[in-house]
């Protein structure tokens, strides 16, 4: 009774003070600084990665082909040696992708390839699942001349493994995402968007259940337009005021408090005769009503060309352009609530 006594006591105490000492007194949740984990991200271990994602020795990753199949086993590598496993329900880190399925009209007969996953579970929301996708093939050989894709994709290949690193060290200091996070490395793009039309269609977790996906397809340079040969501090957004409002407003939201790039919704427009809205592996997520955002530098002299190496790609800009993504990725795999669709899509 005593103890019940001064217990009551207390809570009345508490009551009779002030809003903001009241939260202060009785708040145990710990408070989450993440530029500790933006800071993870950083030029030399993209370079590092990149070096050899879009190296000669993976002899432009062509779908199905060797090289792409050496440049997976090591993307599989570092996954492991970030303590970070493929996800529940799968037999390992590949979706297998059938050449039968990569059929379309006049496009080059393709080998059996394989979709790369890696995941992170939720820890309040697992069967929540945020995609943070890229495509890891390219262009592969052209009369014994390597075309390296080192932006195209390889820079958004190497993006998804450092986003993967932060996300591991923040797990370590005991700050899981609150949902579950798919790394999905997609094959097949350069000949039709194969891999994530598959991964669409044959999803490991229900469709419903996926938040939102993430694509980053070539970040690693600039376009040669003019308003940004002087400035490369900026990324094209692409899509993502097409499904959710909200995923465009925390896009901003996170590039004013973490990176400050120029956000250029050129390529968003619908009437932007590129239509890159519908050129990258974002879209087969978006035709299923997934709110959907495109990180991208532009179209540039070395695109599908054999001077898309890594020794040309400007890391300064790469790694600002990750630590957007990365931002991103963790306030909405961490919010309260999941981002609404409210949008047609169009």
């Amino acid at each position: 009774m005593k103890k019940l006594f001064v217990l009551l006591a207390t809570t009345a105490f508490l009551l009779s003070c002030s809003p903001k000492k009241i939260i202060v007194a009785s708040s145990t949740k710990k408070v989450v600084d993440i530029t500790k984990y933006v800071n993870t991200i950083n030029e030399a271990s993209l370079s590092k990665n990149l070096h050899v994602i879009a190296s000669d020795e993976m002899e432009g990753r062509n779908t199905g082909e060797p090289g792409q199949k050496k440049a997976g086993l090591y993307l599989i590598e570092q996954y492991k040696a970030l303590g970070i496993s493929n996800p529940p329900g799968s037999n390992d880190f590949y979706q297998k992708v059938p050449a039968e399925f990569m059929k379309k009209g006049f496009a080059p007969k393709l080998g059996d390839s394989e979709n790369i996953w890696a995941f992170i579970p939720g820890s309040e929301k697992p069967e929540e699942v945020l995609v943070i996708s890229a495509h890891y093939d390219h262009v592969g050989m052209k009369n014994g001349e390597v075309f390296n894709g080192a932006d195209d994709d390889g820079s958004g290949t190497v993006s998804l493994v450092e986003i993967a690193k932060a996300f591991s060290e923040a797990k370590k200091d005991g700050f899981s995402p609150k949902r579950s996070i798919l790394f999905l490395h997609v094959t097949g793009e350069e000949h039709g968007l194969h891999g994530s039309r598959y991964y669409s269609e044959n999803p490991l977790f229900p469709i419903k259940n996926t938040i939102a996906d993430i694509n980053i397809d070539m970040v690693g340079r600039r376009d040669t337009l003019a308003n940004h040969s002087q400035n490369g501090k900026y990324v094209y957004v692409i899509g993502s005021d097409r499904l959710s409002s909200e995923l465009h407003a925390i896009n901003e939201e996170m590039n004013t408090k973490y990176v400050g790039l120029n956000l250029d919704y050129t390529f968003n427009a619908r009437n932007d005769p590129n239509q890159f809205y519908k050129r990258s592996d974002h879209y087969n997520f978006a035709r299923k009503g997934i709110p959907s955002i495109f990180f991208f530098n532009g179209v540039h002299e070395d695109y599908h060309g054999p001077n898309d190496t890594a020794d040309k790609i400007e890391y300064d800009l790469l790694a600002m352009r990750v630590k957007l993504a990365f931002t991103l990725a963790w306030e909405l795999a961490n919010r309260e609530n999941r981002i609404v669709v409210d949008k047609d899509g169009k």
